[in-house]
């Protein structure tokens, strides 16, 4: 039986599902409605383009999100604090590592000449603003950008490792690793 939505905004994290579970490649558009519950004229009503569409859609989506919950607060709020906001703001977002990055999945197969500039917006922005906090937090831009592309990198590594072992204390364990490695280093900054 197929379901009835109202809203795009309704079908955009159900579609997202499918396509961390399947990749781009494996979602076709006979297993979205199956997954989904929706037609495919629903599914075209949303998407005209296609999967294309809908993959795009959620990209922007999950940016939209992660501007608003990390990348902004780490821009314009106290740097220890925002930081803090950002290791318990991913770790519900990857539901503790049990939930894969979709950007960075998309980065590593066929998807990404088809969304290049949106991946790396993505990950250049998440760096950017992490390392604008490290900054104002005292850190020069050498270190500070060194410190967020290790952090970003680590955590993409976590969640590849959280699920391939399905084990969601290697994503834990990796946050406040992360956590503690920032928290030493700022306090080593202010006793010198």
């Amino acid at each position: 039986m197929t379901r009835t939505v109202f809203e795009k905004a309704d079908v955009i994290p159900m579609v997202a599902e499918v396509f961390r579970e399947l990749g781009y490649e494996g979602a076709s558009m006979s297993k979205i409605t199956a997954r989904t519950r929706l037609s495919k004229g629903s599914l075209y009503y949303f998407f005209p383009g296609g999967k294309e569409e809908m993959a795009a859609e959620i990209l922007a989506h999950i940016d939209k999100w992660f501007i608003s919950n990390v990348f902004e607060p780490l821009e314009r709020d106290e740097p220890h604090a925002a930081i803090q906001n950002m290791w318990r703001e991913i770790d519900v977002y990857f539901r503790s590592g049990q939930r894969i990055c979709l950007i960075g999945a998309f980065a590593l197969d066929e998807t990404r000449d088809r969304f290049a500039s949106m991946i790396r917006q993505y990950f250049k922005r998440w760096i950017d603003s992490l390392s604008a906090a490290i900054v104002r937090a005292g850190a020069s831009i050498e270190v500070a950008a060194k410190i967020s592309e290790e952090a970003i990198g680590r955590i993409q590594g976590g969640l590849i490792l959280s699920r391939a072992l399905n084990d969601e204390t290697i994503f834990e364990r990796t946050l406040v690793g992360l956590a503690e490695r920032i928290t030493e280093f700022f306090e080593a900054t202010h006793h010198d």
